[in-house]
């Protein structure tokens, strides 16, 4: 089943498609240098195209190797990794992929509102919550949150705390601070 990507909060940011997982048989990955360190890149060809499934950051809580089933693809992903490049250049806010992500029904539901997150823009749990129709579930949207396979390109880093104060990354706190600062930047020197 194909989630929209659909939410009330402002314009969707991004005309990303959340597609169906495929089993793990014939995922492949690359790595690739970011301003951010080091980014595994995991994902498979379905009809011809190619999904992503994953994005670690190098040096987050889970290891950064590969899965023993994954096969090392230098040159995979090429147009994940021209997008990801043209994202931290200044020249692209809006990612247009194929996302497959091995995650829960729940979770699929808060993918779908982060893929709607205005670049350079910020919202609460609460309100991710209240999008998907769940105004009680805020704890169970961070944990949802916190697991993101795909942080950066599902913009996770653009869900802070009610307070406004910067919460939880898997990446870590100063790549979330980074990433923030990077879009405030763009949205400064390219308003909209």
């Amino acid at each position: 089943m194909i989630v929209p990507v659909t939410a009330n909060l402002t314009k969707p940011s991004m005309p990303l498609r959340l597609l169906p997982c495929p089993t793990r048989a014939g995922w492949h990955y690359t790595v690739m240098p970011s301003p951010i360190g080091a980014l595994m890149l995991v994902g498979s060809e379905v009809d011809g195209k190619e999904r992503l499934h994953r994005l670690k950051f190098e040096g987050e809580s889970s290891p950064f190797e590969a899965d023993p089933t994954w096969t090392y693809a230098p040159d995979g992903l090429a147009p994940v990794r021209a997008q990801i490049n043209a994202y931290f250049a200044g020249f692209r806010s809006i990612f247009d992929l194929d996302l497959a992500p091995p995650v829960t029904d729940f979770q699929r539901e808060v993918l779908a509102v982060l893929a709607t997150l205005p670049f350079g823009e910020t919202r609460s749990y609460g309100e991710i919550a209240r999008a998907i129709g769940r105004p009680a579930a805020s704890r169970a949207v961070g944990a949802a949150n916190g697991a993101n396979p795909i942080p950066l390109i599902l913009p996770c880093h653009r869900v802070i705390g009610s307070t406004g104060k910067l919460t939880g990354f898997a990446g870590g706190l100063e790549r979330k601070r980074f990433l923030l600062a990077h879009e405030a930047r763009q949205r400064e020197l390219f308003p909209t």
